[in-house]
């Protein structure tokens, strides 16, 4: 069995995009993923400030210009680029950030990640 998993498939994700993945099977936490060109970031959808989920809306995960990642339950903000938060009460911290591939259309992850 590989240690990889198919988190999507790259169409299945527009460019600048976000998207959330629940948690795999016997996990706690899922996975967002933001498409920039052929790269894509995926997250732990947890905030570092308290752990809740970052979106109140499916896949909402930007602000309004696509430009930072915004929790919903307070408002901080993060570079989508490494996950820092430059806004609000978790400045410094971090997103968990997810290793990816992209092998042929698919996005894979680890099996493990959001456990």
């Amino acid at each position: 069995m590989s240690d990889w998993r198919t988190l999507c498939r790259l169409e299945d994700l527009p460019e600048g995009e976000s998207r959330g993945f629940d948690a795999p099977p016997g996990g706690f936490t899922g996975l967002f993923a933001i498409r920039r060109g052929e790269r894509v970031l995926v997250y732990v959808n947890s905030c570092p400030h308290v752990g809740l989920p970052l979106e109140l809306v499916p896949h909402r995960f930007l602000d309004r210009k696509g430009e930072r990642i915004v929790c919903a339950a307070h408002g901080a903000r993060f570079r989508i680029e490494d996950g820092e938060c430059i806004s609000g009460p978790c400045i410094g911290e971090v997103l968990e950030a997810v290793p990816v591939r992209i092998e042929g259309a698919e996005v894979r992850v680890p099996r493990d990640a959001g456990q």
